[in-house]
């Protein structure tokens, strides 16, 4: 016979579920408009189309971002997410850079290789033959080629780069800023028009079919869906360990403080588009969503059920008060980080040398995100669960480290 409090834990793990399947199919709705607006630039390149793209790439990442909650404690979509959202890049794998870009790395033999422009390279010693530049070819020779993490060839950032191109403005204003020319093989600028497009289209077909995949992941009787149901304990904690990791390490951590440290436009998440405000903003949307179980769909519609709220509201009603205060707080912090994005400067410029009012909004929303991941581990603590680990940053656990 199920105890109630398991079968309180399996309802639980089923909206939890449901909201995945929904969000991963709301990005691969998101994905198929994007790639039909790269299919209109690559038809009939201009500034207009150019700029459709750009509104799919960042409408795209909307639904996406909502689902980096459930990195960390699910194996299968952690290991799957650095196909779709890896970052920072080289991006001079891909194609051409600036000057101040450098031409070598000791890091990454592949740093300036440039396939759009050399369609043979050399990976790992032997010769590859890129005169087709193919889904396949991304995902099987190009993306982390050589075992190296910053050769980035597939997924959103991928597409952004070749949208947006460098942005070359440090912490000035303004974005990349590639022209439409670039991908215009009768009026081609830069060279290799063509062949831009060809890995442009090439990226957005095969961001579709990974989230295909995720989304397969999480029907009924999907992979993701299947391991999270093994042992309902053992769910909560994958719920509450991508809540806390995504909260403290990755995102108040290794996406936010330690480019203010450093004060490096570089370290920031969506740095050729700009875009960095919507991505934190919708990562911690994210988290919400799945301590309450709601999630509202691209179409208005909403998923809600059980949740690790009502679980530990049945232990202890003040925390769960305390935890949905400080989840909010969070959201209030990156609203106003957003709210000033959109109004006086871009995330890059907020964490820019200097900038003590900038920077103490980018600090406040750090503030916020380590906040509610001490009262995530109070949650843990009073559902009676394992300990759990969160993933950590030396930004927030040991900054001397940072700058060695």
């Amino acid at each position: 016979m199920v105890s109630a409090q398991a079968a309180d834990k399996g309802a639980v793990l089923d909206t939890y579920s449901d909201i995945a399947h929904a969000a991963y199919e709301d990005s691969l709705i998101t994905a198929r408009g994007l790639a039909s607006a790269i299919d209109a630039l690559i038809a009939a390149p201009s500034d207009a189309t150019l700029q459709a793209a750009r509104a799919a790439w960042i409408a795209a990442r909307e639904p996406y971002q909502q689902t980096e909650a459930y990195r960390f404690g699910n194996a299968i979509v952690d290991d799957w997410e650095g196909r779709v959202n890896a970052w920072p890049l080289d991006e001079g794998l891909i194609d051409y850079v600036a000057s101040s870009y450098g031409t070598e790395s000791d890091a990454n033999a592949l740093y300036t290789v440039n396939v759009i422009a050399n369609p043979k390279l050399t990976v790992n010693g032997t010769e590859v033959d890129a005169t087709d530049i193919t889904p396949t070819l991304i995902a099987e020779t190009l993306h982390e080629a050589e075992e190296v993490e910053a050769n980035v060839a597939s997924g959103y950032h991928a597409i952004e780069f070749l949208l947006w191109g460098q942005d070359l403005n440090g912490s000035d204003a303004g974005a990349g800023n590639r022209p439409a020319t670039d991908f215009d093989t009768q009026n081609c600028t830069n060279g290799h028009c063509d062949r831009r497009a060809a890995y442009l289209k090439a990226a957005s077909t095969l961001l579709i079919a990974d989230l295909e995949e995720m989304v397969a992941n999480w029907t009924a009787d999907g992979a993701a869906r299947a391991a999270l149901m093994e042992n309902t304990d053992q769910g909560v904690s994958a719920i509450l360990t991508g809540m806390g990791s995504l909260s403290y390490g990755e995102l108040a951590g290794e996406r936010i403080k330690l480019g203010l440290m450093l004060h490096d436009p570089e370290e920031e998440h969506d740095c050729f588009s700009d875009n960095t405000h919507d991505s934190h903003y919708f990562d911690q949307i994210g988290i919400r969503n799945v301590y309450t179980g709601t999630y509202r769909r691209i179409d208005g519609s909403v998923v809600a059920g059980p949740s690790v709220s009502d679980l530990v509201r049945d232990q202890d009603a003040a925390l769960d008060d305390e935890l949905r205060t400080k989840l909010d707080a969070a959201v209030t912090a990156l609203a106003v980080l957003r709210a000033r994005a959109e109004s006086i400067e871009a995330y890059d410029q907020m964490i820019g040398e200097g900038n003590e009012a900038g920077n103490a909004v980018v600090q406040d929303v750090v503030d916020a995100l380590v906040d509610q991941t001490r009262s995530i581990e109070r949650a843990v603590a009073t559902l009676g669960l394992s300990a759990i680990e969160f993933e950590g940053s030396d930004s927030l656990d040991n900054p001397n480290a940072v700058f060695q």
